[in-house]
């Protein structure tokens, strides 16, 4: 049935290898099969990321898109959240990103959105697209569509900077890493708006990946980012992944800052400006400081599903004013319910010039009042030992008393701790993420337990 042109489908997106699990022909069919899927009444955005692969990858897509009836237009070299800018301009009819984000420099992969940058992933039309491709249930019209080139970027930095005041910014420092990926450029044109200072690394986008592919998660790639940090003496330091939908913070004294405390700060930020009452969605990983800061600002925190797809499926149910992960992926109203990693590093420096305190600082009470563990992850053979192992450890805890949710994988708590366990949709590995009630010692003594049970 034609598996093995889809190799590359996964939950969410595209992705694979060049050229045995991706290449043009895929790809030029792929566009049939959206065109065929989405049906799209305007012209569909189609942009790439700087993978050498990605031009060519790019014009396939074209071909198949306008041979299948639709109009394209192509934005260029650009990060995946101005396709989803893009989509959701008047008129437009969807968008496709050609990018592999952090994956290795011989993938590629694209990802979707219908028009008003709503995703299409696994159940929401990303099988059927498999299905057809699989098949060759894909044919060309008798009437092309057109294809066209345009600049959007000046339109996407405006929306950006919608979220700041640029005059009340503070001329603080900041040491910036595109990972030779995407980010450089637009963070060039922001800089023109803005009296910040900044240092930049790794800025020229290179698909040859000079010091490896943008991944900031990597202990050895942070440490380049913490070293800088610390070189350049910087108030805030700010890495991208290739595609630039997440950004990553370290504070003054270059110190990763956890992902989960981000969530809160936004958060915060995003309810002054919104109605009394609006929602904030969050992922079930790590939940206590979140609830705890959105209900003191006087919204209403609503847990979801982890995943793009699901949070910005709740965040359109709930028009929520944000939501946040503690993977890093921050998504916003007023852009379209999309995530950005464009607008959070800005709505900090507006925080940090706002209060005058430090990262360390705003950061610090946080941690303390919920510490958590980061996330850990531990190696399981297949699927099917993924969910034997969530099973034992989901009826080890609930025998003790655990409140057991199953939102995403296990989620149990007791009085003082809890922990979230989820199989990887992308590894074949489990993912343990556990915080405390202001306890340290605890959060050491119940993370080791938990890992023992995990392994049996």
């Amino acid at each position: 049935m034609g598996e093995g042109r889809t190799a590359a489908f996964g939950s969410y997106d595209v992705r694979g290898r060049i050229p045995d699990e991706l290449n043009e022909d895929i790809v030029y069919d792929i566009g049939r099969a959206y065109v065929k899927l989405v049906q799209p009444q305007g012209p569909v955005a189609v942009g790439h990321d700087v993978r050498l692969s990605s031009p060519a990858m790019s014009a396939a897509l074209i071909r198949g898109l306008t041979d299948a009836g639709a109009d394209a237009v192509d934005i260029g070299q650009v990060g995946t959240e101005v396709i989803y800018f893009a989509s959701a301009l008047e008129g437009m009819g969807g968008g496709i990103m050609v990018t592999a984000s952090h994956n290795p420099a011989d993938y590629n992969g694209l990802k979707f959105v219908r028009a008003h940058a709503i995703p299409i992933s696994g159940d929401s039309g990303l099988r059927e697209i498999e299905r057809m491709v699989a098949e060759r249930d894909v044919e060309s019209a008798p009437r092309r569509g057109t294809a066209r080139r345009e600049d959007i970027n000046d339109a996407y930095i405006d929306a950006v900077m919608g979220f700041v005041e640029p005059d009340e910014l503070a001329p603080l420092h900041l040491l910036v890493n595109a990972g030779n990926g995407c980010a450089g450029p637009f963070l060039d044109m922001i800089a023109e708006r803005v009296p910040l200072r900044f240092t930049r690394i790794d800025h020229e986008p290179d698909g040859h990946f000079p010091r490896g592919v943008p991944n900031p998660l990597l202990p050895d790639n942070r440490e380049r980012t913490a070293d800088a940090v610390r070189a350049a003496g910087a108030d805030l330091g700010i890495a991208w992944d290739g595609d630039f939908d997440r950004c990553f913070f370290f504070d003054e004294h270059a110190q990763f800052i956890e992902g989960y405390y981000l969530v809160g700060l936004l958060a915060q930020r995003m309810l002054r400006d919104a109605p009394p009452g609006s929602r904030v969605i969050h992922d079930p990983r790590l939940i206590w400081n979140t609830i705890e800061i959105v209900r003191e600002a006087g919204g209403v925190p609503v847990q979801s599903k982890t995943g793009h797809a699901f949070i910005k499926e709740r965040m359109r149910a709930e028009d929520a004013a944000y939501g946040g992960e503690m993977s890093a992926h921050h998504y916003f109203h007023d852009f379209s319910y999309a995530d950005s990693g464009m607008i959070p590093w800005l709505v900090v420096a507006s925080i940090l010039s706002e209060t005058g305190r430090t990262m360390s600082d705003l950061v610090a009470e946080r941690a303390e009042r919920f510490p958590c563990s980061g996330e850990i992850n531990e190696s399981v053979a297949d699927h099917d030992a993924q969910a034997a192992t969530l099973e034992r450890v989901r009826e080890h805890y609930v025998a003790l008393g655990g409140a057991l949710d199953t939102t995403d994988g296990v989620s149990i708590a007791f009085e003082h701790w809890r922990f979230n366990l989820r199989a990887s949709n992308t590894e074949p590995v489990i993912r343990l993420n556990l915080e405390t009630r202001g306890d340290r010692a605890l959060l050491a003594e119940k993370t080791e337990e938990v890992l023992e049970v995990i392994r049996g």
